[in-house]
Protein backbone atom coordinates (compact mmCIF):
# COMPACT_ATOMS: atom_id res chain seq x y z
CA UNK A 1 0.00 0.00 0.00
CA UNK A 2 1.23 3.32 -1.20
CA UNK A 3 0.90 6.68 0.77
CA UNK A 4 0.25 9.92 -0.80
CA UNK A 5 3.89 11.97 -1.25
CA UNK A 6 3.57 14.46 1.36
CA UNK A 7 3.81 18.66 -0.56
CA UNK A 8 6.69 19.88 0.00
CA UNK A 9 6.49 23.77 1.07
CA UNK A 10 7.57 26.33 -1.12
CA UNK A 11 9.38 29.22 0.21
CA UNK A 12 8.72 32.73 -1.25
CA UNK A 13 12.51 32.78 -2.03
CA UNK A 14 11.51 29.43 -3.90
CA UNK A 15 8.62 30.69 -5.80
CA UNK A 16 10.62 33.44 -8.00
CA UNK A 17 11.32 32.36 -11.64
CA UNK A 18 14.88 33.12 -12.09
CA UNK A 19 14.44 33.49 -15.76
CA UNK A 20 11.71 36.41 -14.67
CA UNK A 21 13.03 39.82 -15.52
CA UNK A 22 14.71 41.78 -12.43
CA UNK A 23 11.68 44.17 -10.81
CA UNK A 24 11.46 47.81 -11.36
CA UNK A 25 11.46 49.95 -8.32
CA UNK A 26 9.81 52.51 -10.25
CA UNK A 27 6.94 50.63 -10.40
CA UNK A 28 6.70 50.38 -6.26
CA UNK A 29 4.60 53.48 -6.62
CA UNK A 30 1.39 53.17 -4.65
CA UNK A 31 0.96 56.28 -2.20
CA UNK A 32 3.80 58.21 -3.55
CA UNK A 33 3.58 61.74 -4.12
CA UNK A 34 5.11 63.36 -7.60
CA UNK A 35 7.72 64.80 -5.14
CA UNK A 36 8.25 62.26 -3.54
CA UNK A 37 9.15 60.13 -7.00
CA UNK A 38 10.94 62.93 -8.32
CA UNK A 39 13.16 62.86 -4.89
CA UNK A 40 13.36 58.63 -4.92
CA UNK A 41 14.82 58.60 -8.50
CA UNK A 42 17.27 61.40 -8.27
CA UNK A 43 18.98 59.95 -4.99
CA UNK A 44 19.27 57.16 -6.82
CA UNK A 45 21.51 58.82 -8.88
CA UNK A 46 25.42 59.21 -8.10
CA UNK A 47 26.52 61.69 -10.09
CA UNK A 48 23.45 64.01 -9.61
CA UNK A 49 23.86 63.80 -5.76
CA UNK A 50 27.44 64.76 -5.62
CA UNK A 51 26.62 67.23 -8.49
CA UNK A 52 24.31 69.21 -5.76
CA UNK A 53 26.51 68.73 -2.67
CA UNK A 54 28.75 70.81 -4.45
CA UNK A 55 26.64 73.37 -5.94
CA UNK A 56 24.93 73.43 -2.40
CA UNK A 57 28.59 74.19 -0.92
CA UNK A 58 28.96 76.85 -3.45
CA UNK A 59 25.84 78.50 -1.85
CA UNK A 60 26.43 78.01 1.73
CA UNK A 61 30.71 79.75 0.65
CA UNK A 62 28.65 83.05 -0.41
CA UNK A 63 26.07 83.28 2.14
CA UNK A 64 28.44 82.67 5.00
CA UNK A 65 31.29 84.82 2.81
CA UNK A 66 31.29 87.05 5.82
CA UNK A 67 31.12 84.91 8.60
CA UNK A 68 34.48 82.69 6.83
CA UNK A 69 36.16 86.37 6.58
CA UNK A 70 35.91 86.79 10.37
CA UNK A 71 37.22 83.50 11.08
CA UNK A 72 39.60 83.78 8.81
CA UNK A 73 41.08 87.48 10.04
CA UNK A 74 40.67 88.86 6.40
CA UNK A 75 38.74 90.54 3.52
CA UNK A 76 38.88 90.61 0.02
CA UNK A 77 39.73 94.92 0.67
CA UNK A 78 42.80 95.26 2.41
CA UNK A 79 45.81 95.96 0.04
CA UNK A 80 48.08 93.25 2.53
CA UNK A 81 51.14 93.18 0.00
CA UNK A 82 51.65 96.80 0.36
CA UNK A 83 51.00 97.94 3.96
CA UNK A 84 52.89 94.76 4.72
CA UNK A 85 56.63 94.37 4.07
CA UNK A 86 59.08 91.27 3.00
CA UNK A 87 55.32 89.93 0.74
CA UNK A 88 55.90 91.75 -2.88
CA UNK A 89 59.16 91.98 -4.53
CA UNK A 90 60.13 95.04 -5.87
CA UNK A 91 58.26 94.22 -9.30
CA UNK A 92 54.74 93.77 -7.38
CA UNK A 93 55.16 89.61 -7.15
CA UNK A 94 54.51 88.07 -4.27
CA UNK A 95 58.53 86.56 -3.06
CA UNK A 96 57.16 83.26 -1.77
CA UNK A 97 56.63 80.67 -4.27
CA UNK A 98 53.16 79.48 -5.42
CA UNK A 99 52.03 83.17 -5.52
CA UNK A 100 52.67 83.47 -1.93
CA UNK A 101 50.68 80.54 -0.63
CA UNK A 102 51.56 80.51 2.99
CA UNK A 103 50.07 79.28 6.60
CA UNK A 104 49.01 82.94 6.87
CA UNK A 105 47.61 83.49 3.34
CA UNK A 106 45.50 80.24 1.77
CA UNK A 107 45.71 80.99 -1.73
CA UNK A 108 48.69 83.26 -2.05
CA UNK A 109 48.24 87.24 -2.49
CA UNK A 110 47.30 88.95 -5.47
CA UNK A 111 50.31 91.23 -7.92
CA UNK A 112 50.63 94.39 -7.63
CA UNK A 113 48.14 95.32 -4.47
CA UNK A 114 48.80 91.93 -2.52
CA UNK A 115 45.00 91.22 -1.71
CA UNK A 116 44.21 87.91 0.02
CA UNK A 117 43.05 85.74 -3.17
CA UNK A 118 41.19 83.24 -0.97
CA UNK A 119 39.23 86.01 0.23
CA UNK A 120 38.33 87.53 -3.55
CA UNK A 121 37.44 84.11 -4.70
CA UNK A 122 34.79 83.65 -1.95
CA UNK A 123 33.25 87.08 -2.21
CA UNK A 124 33.75 86.82 -5.99
CA UNK A 125 31.40 83.23 -5.71
CA UNK A 126 28.85 85.50 -4.26
CA UNK A 127 28.65 88.74 -6.31
CA UNK A 128 28.75 86.50 -9.25
CA UNK A 129 25.67 84.27 -7.85
CA UNK A 130 23.89 86.72 -6.35
CA UNK A 131 23.82 88.78 -10.05
CA UNK A 132 22.95 85.40 -11.92
CA UNK A 133 20.16 84.24 -9.28
CA UNK A 134 18.37 87.60 -9.62
CA UNK A 135 18.89 87.55 -13.80
CA UNK A 136 17.68 83.80 -13.62
CA UNK A 137 14.49 84.51 -12.15
CA UNK A 138 13.43 87.48 -13.92
CA UNK A 139 14.28 85.81 -16.97
CA UNK A 140 12.60 82.71 -16.20
CA UNK A 141 9.52 84.40 -15.13
CA UNK A 142 9.66 86.72 -18.57
CA UNK A 143 10.05 83.47 -20.19
CA UNK A 144 6.87 82.08 -18.46
CA UNK A 145 4.69 85.00 -18.99
CA UNK A 146 5.62 85.18 -22.54
CA UNK A 147 5.80 81.43 -23.50
CA UNK A 148 2.63 80.84 -22.22
CA UNK A 149 0.72 83.77 -23.53
CA UNK A 150 2.18 82.81 -27.11
CA UNK A 151 1.11 79.22 -26.86
CA UNK A 152 -2.15 79.35 -25.21
CA UNK A 153 -3.47 82.75 -27.33
CA UNK A 154 -2.41 81.54 -30.91
CA UNK A 155 -3.09 83.41 -33.80
CA UNK A 156 -1.69 87.21 -34.27
CA UNK A 157 -0.72 86.77 -30.58
CA UNK A 158 1.34 84.18 -31.11
CA UNK A 159 2.81 85.00 -34.31
CA UNK A 160 4.31 88.39 -32.95
CA UNK A 161 5.44 87.16 -29.70
CA UNK A 162 7.36 84.61 -31.37
CA UNK A 163 9.06 87.22 -33.97
CA UNK A 164 9.83 89.02 -30.71
CA UNK A 165 11.37 85.62 -29.44
CA UNK A 166 13.33 85.01 -33.15
CA UNK A 167 14.54 88.42 -32.66
CA UNK A 168 16.21 88.57 -29.04
CA UNK A 169 17.42 84.58 -29.81
CA UNK A 170 19.63 86.02 -32.65
CA UNK A 171 20.58 89.53 -31.29
CA UNK A 172 24.17 90.44 -30.72
CA UNK A 173 23.99 90.55 -26.93
CA UNK A 174 27.31 90.80 -25.77
CA UNK A 175 28.19 93.65 -28.33
CA UNK A 176 25.00 95.22 -27.14
CA UNK A 177 26.12 95.02 -23.73
CA UNK A 178 29.29 96.62 -24.46
CA UNK A 179 28.01 98.87 -26.50
CA UNK A 180 25.00 99.99 -23.72
CA UNK A 181 26.88 100.08 -20.47
CA UNK A 182 28.58 103.48 -21.42
CA UNK A 183 25.38 104.63 -22.23
CA UNK A 184 24.05 104.67 -19.51
CA UNK A 185 26.83 105.94 -16.96
CA UNK A 186 26.46 109.12 -18.96
CA UNK A 187 22.78 109.49 -18.63
CA UNK A 188 22.88 108.87 -14.32
CA UNK A 189 26.66 109.19 -13.82
CA UNK A 190 28.54 112.75 -14.30
CA UNK A 191 31.46 113.44 -16.13
CA UNK A 192 33.67 113.70 -12.68
CA UNK A 193 31.36 111.50 -10.65
CA UNK A 194 32.25 107.66 -9.74
CA UNK A 195 30.02 105.03 -10.99
CA UNK A 196 27.95 103.48 -7.96
CA UNK A 197 28.22 99.74 -7.80
CA UNK A 198 24.65 99.27 -7.18
CA UNK A 199 24.10 101.01 -10.64
CA UNK A 200 26.43 98.77 -12.42
CA UNK A 201 25.14 95.56 -10.64
CA UNK A 202 21.29 96.69 -11.36
CA UNK A 203 22.48 97.49 -15.25
CA UNK A 204 23.84 94.06 -15.32
CA UNK A 205 20.90 92.27 -14.07
CA UNK A 206 18.49 94.26 -16.27
CA UNK A 207 20.20 93.37 -19.69
CA UNK A 208 21.19 89.70 -18.67
CA UNK A 209 17.03 89.66 -17.66
CA UNK A 210 16.79 90.56 -21.37
CA UNK A 211 18.60 88.77 -23.17
CA UNK A 212 17.96 85.51 -21.18
CA UNK A 213 14.40 84.87 -21.20
CA UNK A 214 14.23 84.22 -24.87
CA UNK A 215 14.88 80.22 -25.30
CA UNK A 216 12.57 79.40 -22.30
CA UNK A 217 9.86 80.95 -23.76
CA UNK A 218 10.30 79.55 -27.32
CA UNK A 219 10.53 75.73 -25.33
CA UNK A 220 7.47 76.72 -23.40
CA UNK A 221 5.67 78.07 -26.07
CA UNK A 222 5.79 74.60 -27.78
CA UNK A 223 4.85 72.86 -24.84
CA UNK A 224 1.89 74.51 -24.31
CA UNK A 225 0.46 74.41 -28.25
CA UNK A 226 0.36 70.61 -27.32
CA UNK A 227 -1.11 70.96 -24.10
CA UNK A 228 -3.84 73.46 -24.94
CA UNK A 229 -5.25 70.24 -27.37
CA UNK A 230 -5.19 67.58 -24.84
CA UNK A 231 -8.34 66.17 -23.54
CA UNK A 232 -7.87 67.79 -19.88
CA UNK A 233 -7.84 71.47 -21.34
CA UNK A 234 -10.94 70.51 -23.60
CA UNK A 235 -12.55 69.61 -20.56
CA UNK A 236 -11.88 72.52 -18.49
CA UNK A 237 -13.32 74.86 -21.53
CA UNK A 238 -16.81 72.61 -21.74
CA UNK A 239 -17.05 73.12 -17.91
CA UNK A 240 -16.91 76.76 -18.33
CA UNK A 241 -13.42 77.77 -17.18
CA UNK A 242 -12.03 81.11 -17.61
CA UNK A 243 -8.61 81.16 -19.48
CA UNK A 244 -7.14 82.29 -16.21
CA UNK A 245 -7.94 79.34 -14.54
CA UNK A 246 -7.31 77.05 -17.42
CA UNK A 247 -3.27 78.11 -17.61
CA UNK A 248 -2.62 78.29 -13.76
CA UNK A 249 -4.42 74.76 -12.68
CA UNK A 250 -4.08 72.56 -16.08
CA UNK A 251 -1.17 74.28 -17.95
CA UNK A 252 1.18 75.49 -15.19
CA UNK A 253 1.32 72.50 -13.34
CA UNK A 254 2.36 70.37 -16.91
CA UNK A 255 5.23 72.92 -17.37
CA UNK A 256 7.57 73.09 -14.04
CA UNK A 257 9.20 70.33 -15.38
CA UNK A 258 10.79 72.51 -18.26
CA UNK A 259 11.17 75.40 -16.32
CA UNK A 260 13.21 73.72 -13.30
CA UNK A 261 15.19 72.14 -15.92
CA UNK A 262 16.27 75.91 -17.81
CA UNK A 263 16.84 77.41 -14.61
CA UNK A 264 19.26 75.22 -13.50
CA UNK A 265 20.97 75.54 -16.81
CA UNK A 266 20.08 78.74 -17.07
CA UNK A 267 22.43 79.75 -14.02
CA UNK A 268 25.92 78.66 -14.42
CA UNK A 269 25.58 80.23 -17.69
CA UNK A 270 24.75 83.85 -16.62
CA UNK A 271 27.56 83.24 -14.38
CA UNK A 272 30.31 82.71 -16.74
CA UNK A 273 27.97 85.34 -18.76
CA UNK A 274 28.67 88.08 -15.72
CA UNK A 275 32.32 86.67 -15.51
CA UNK A 276 33.19 87.51 -19.14
CA UNK A 277 31.35 91.02 -19.07
CA UNK A 278 33.57 91.46 -15.71
CA UNK A 279 36.89 90.46 -18.12
CA UNK A 280 35.63 92.64 -20.76
CA UNK A 281 35.72 95.66 -18.52
CA UNK A 282 31.43 96.10 -18.49
CA UNK A 283 31.08 94.11 -15.48
CA UNK A 284 31.11 94.96 -11.85
CA UNK A 285 33.80 97.74 -10.75
CA UNK A 286 36.61 97.88 -8.25
CA UNK A 287 36.54 97.36 -5.25
CA UNK A 288 33.57 94.43 -5.77
CA UNK A 289 35.48 91.44 -5.96
CA UNK A 290 35.10 89.83 -9.19
CA UNK A 291 35.72 86.02 -10.81
CA UNK A 292 36.05 88.25 -13.81
CA UNK A 293 38.63 90.92 -13.15
CA UNK A 294 40.33 88.22 -11.28
CA UNK A 295 40.67 86.16 -15.04
CA UNK A 296 41.78 89.81 -16.48
CA UNK A 297 44.55 89.82 -13.72
CA UNK A 298 45.38 86.30 -14.26
CA UNK A 299 46.34 87.27 -18.35
CA UNK A 300 47.89 90.30 -17.37
CA UNK A 301 50.68 88.15 -14.85
CA UNK A 302 50.43 84.88 -15.54
CA UNK A 303 53.89 84.48 -17.17
CA UNK A 304 55.26 85.28 -13.50
CA UNK A 305 52.98 84.48 -11.46
CA UNK A 306 50.43 81.20 -12.89
CA UNK A 307 48.85 80.74 -9.60
CA UNK A 308 46.63 83.93 -9.57
CA UNK A 309 45.21 82.53 -12.73
CA UNK A 310 44.30 78.91 -11.80
CA UNK A 311 42.36 79.47 -8.38
CA UNK A 312 39.46 81.88 -10.33
CA UNK A 313 39.59 79.49 -13.47
CA UNK A 314 39.55 75.55 -11.62
CA UNK A 315 36.69 77.51 -8.80
CA UNK A 316 34.10 78.55 -12.25
CA UNK A 317 34.92 74.67 -13.96
CA UNK A 318 33.90 72.88 -11.30
CA UNK A 319 31.05 75.23 -10.60
CA UNK A 320 29.56 75.16 -14.11
CA UNK A 321 29.88 71.50 -15.23
CA UNK A 322 28.43 70.46 -11.52
CA UNK A 323 25.50 72.80 -12.25
CA UNK A 324 25.27 71.26 -15.70
CA UNK A 325 25.41 67.60 -14.04
CA UNK A 326 22.64 69.00 -11.50
CA UNK A 327 20.55 70.23 -14.41
CA UNK A 328 20.17 66.72 -16.17
CA UNK A 329 19.69 65.00 -13.42
CA UNK A 330 17.00 67.01 -11.92
CA UNK A 331 15.39 66.78 -15.64
CA UNK A 332 16.31 62.83 -15.31
CA UNK A 333 14.26 62.46 -12.21
CA UNK A 334 11.33 64.56 -13.66
CA UNK A 335 11.07 61.81 -16.63
CA UNK A 336 10.94 58.29 -15.44
CA UNK A 337 11.32 57.59 -19.57
CA UNK A 338 14.93 59.13 -19.67
CA UNK A 339 17.62 56.34 -19.37
CA UNK A 340 21.08 57.63 -19.63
Amino acid sequence: MTFPTPATSVTPADSVDPASPPRDPDRDVAGLSPGRLMWRRFRRDRTGVVAGIIVACYVLVALAAPLISRLYGKDPYTTYGLDTPGLLNEYGFPILPNGGISSEFWFGIEPGLGRDVFMQLVYGIRTSLAIAFAATLGATLIGIVVGIIAGYAGGRTDYLLGRVIDVMLSFPSTLFIIAFMPVVENLFVGPEEETPIWLRAVTLIIVLTAFGWASLARLLRGQVLSLREREFVDAARVTGASPARIIFKELLPNLWTPILVQATLMLPSLVTAEAALSFLGVGMIEPVPDWGRMFLRGTEVYQDDITYLMFPGVALLIFVIAFNLLGDSVRDAFDPKIRR
